[in-house]
């Protein structure tokens, strides 16, 4: 999907949401929204409860990696590819958090970072036209959208159509307010989500992302924006600026789906009860997949904690945590040897000193290009049963 000017005439398409004698007052069934809520808090207090297990270092990693994908995602989801080495490091720079490598980020993913950070680190503070004109300076710098030259840090001039297919032959999927209303529909927009509210948090955030979304009050960078926003909110409802799950990939994995229910929401009459519970489902399965990640990081703490002492050179413990932190190739001597960057045979003394000590295990019944794996907490254990195990038997 792209963006596209069009003046806005009503002769020629259908009504909008926003064009209801209901807006903005929006609507859901709260029978098919409680159920969800309800799933949404116990996963989340088992997540962080597993947090718990982790340490305080531990903990600070799992928010980088997942402010990381964060970031990534909700511009992936744009078509905008960052690089997310240049991401993380940014991330761990600006939590404060030491990690085994670094890439310099460039300024533009600097930027990026700093206005998703602004909306979580910030989240007790006001939302207002000024600090949403930041956060769009920072998303375009040079002030293009690709090759074209887009009003920034400002609400937009002109109409603004959300299209698909080739050109001359698209379909519109959305026609956004005229900009002589986006103004005022901003002012009723962040008076709404500064002041308090009965809603529930978590709904609050689904509605700020349709809300804001409907408006398209930028020339780009809505959607963006429309993300941060709602990762704001969800700040305010756990009152912490610490994110654990990240809504954006979730998103992302499931694009399709979130644009189908998106524009249906955005063709109706203020009915968003089909919007809100797809949205608390994205989130309960963010938080499901984040207890994954969370695993992940408890075992490599695990893994760590037990090879205490283990003399290692630098390059094998960060070739480790590339494993450890998910890395799908296959550990190789060839693999290792393109990502350390050293010759093959300095990559096979690395691997073989790590299996003289313990750490590595090559898979059987390979004679040629052998793969190894990390010695994982369990299977150490499994070992060290079945020796002791032998031992009873021979005595």
């Amino acid at each position: 999907m792209r963006l596209i000017n069009r003046i806005n005439n009503k002769k020629d398409r259908a009504m909008y949401i926003y064009e209801s004698s209901q807006w903005p007052h929006f609507t859901w069934d709260e029978a098919a929204v409680r159920p969800l809520l309800l799933d949404i808090n116990r996963a989340i207090g088992f997540l962080i409860g597993q947090l718990e297990h982790i340490g305080f270092d531990h903990r600070q990693l799992a928010a980088v990696d997942t402010f990381t994908r964060d970031v990534v995602s909700s511009s992936e989801i744009e078509g905008v590819v960052l690089n997310s080495d240049q991401v993380r490091s940014s991330v761990a720079r600006k939590l404060g958090v030491q990690i085994t490598s670094e890439t310099e980020p460039s300024h533009y993913v600097d930027g990026i970072v700093e206005m998703m950070l602004d909306a979580t680190m910030r989240y007790g503070e006001p939302l207002t036209d000024e600090r949403l004109f930041g956060w769009h300076a920072a998303l375009f710098p040079a002030g293009h959208s690709g090759t074209m030259p887009i009003d920034v840090a400002q609400y937009r001039h002109g109409g603004m159509a959300v299209v698909s297919g080739m050109f001359g032959r698209e379909k519109e999927h959305y026609r956004a307010p005229e900009a002589e209303q986006v103004p005022l529909m901003m002012k009723e927009f962040l008076q709404w989500f500064n002041a308090p509210t009965p809603v529930h948090d978590y709904v609050k955030s689904a509605v700020a992302h349709l809300w804001f979304v409907c408006i398209h009050p930028f020339d780009d960078g809505n959607g963006r924006i429309a993300r941060a926003i709602s990762d704001m909110a969800l700040a305010q409802a756990d009152n912490t600026a610490r994110r654990y799950f990240s809504m954006s990939r979730q998103i992302n994995m499931e694009k399709k789906r979130y644009y189908t229910v998106l524009e249906r929401a955005q063709h109706g009459k203020g009915d968003i009860t089909e919007w809100v519970v797809w949205y608390l489902g994205c989130m309960l399965r963010a938080v499901e997949a984040s207890g994954q990640l969370v695993t992940t990081v408890l075992q490599k703490a695990i893994f760590w904690q037990r090879h205490t002492g283990v003399a290692l050179t630098e390059r094998q413990t960060a070739m480790l945590n590339v494993y450890l932190d998910g890395y799908e190739g296959k550990l190789t001597v060839k693999n290792w040897s393109r990502l350390a960057k050293v010759s093959p045979d300095t990559a096979a003394r690395d691997i073989h000193d790590l299996v003289g000590k313990g750490l590595l295990s090559p898979l059987p019944n390979q004679a040629r290009n052998v793969e190894y794996r990390i010695v994982s907490v369990s299977a150490a254990t499994d070992t060290k049963q079945q020796n002791v195990s032998a031992t009873k038997d021979t005595e």
